[in-house]
């Protein structure tokens, strides 16, 4: 009983990591919505986590980690740049256009409140396991 406890710990601890790269990534993004550059391939590349479930590997007996999940890469996004005609901006190319991010301000918020939000839960579990191990070590008093 204990152990799948600790099990349901390592579960939730899994998604803490997870989460904590999702909200970094989602920083940087916001960070960097508004620079501009001279060129395509100087402008910023908006980044994405690519998470994966450790539950096969668990079931398998592959792995003593348990269930769970885990972010396997972070991806830079294929959305081009946007172009903008300006050309008396000082980083305008020779055709007077400047480029930003293809960074969706909104949808970015969103993924970052769906992302604390999926933190948060994850600490309440964490914290009604640890009530019902102590609930547990107390039952044969």
């Amino acid at each position: 009983m204990i152990m799948s406890l600790f099990n349901a710990i390592n579960i939730s601890a899994t998604n803490l990591e997870a989460q904590t790269i999702r909200l970094n990534t989602v920083s940087s993004n916001l960070a960097n919505a508004n620079s501009v550059s001279g060129s395509e391939a100087d402008t910023y590349k908006p980044l994405e986590p690519l998470f994966a479930p450790m539950l096969n590997q668990a079931q398998m007996g592959m792995s003593n980690e348990g269930a769970g999940v885990k972010v396997t890469a972070v991806m830079e996004s294929n959305e081009p740049a946007n172009k903008e005609y300006m050309p008396g901006h000082p980083l305008a190319d020779e055709e007077g256009f400047i480029y930003t991010p293809a960074v969706d301000q909104a949808q970015e918020t969103a993924h970052m409140m769906d992302a604390s939000q999926a933190y948060k839960s994850s600490v309440e579990a964490i914290n009604t396991t640890k009530a019902l191990i102590m609930r547990t070590l107390t039952i044969g008093r």
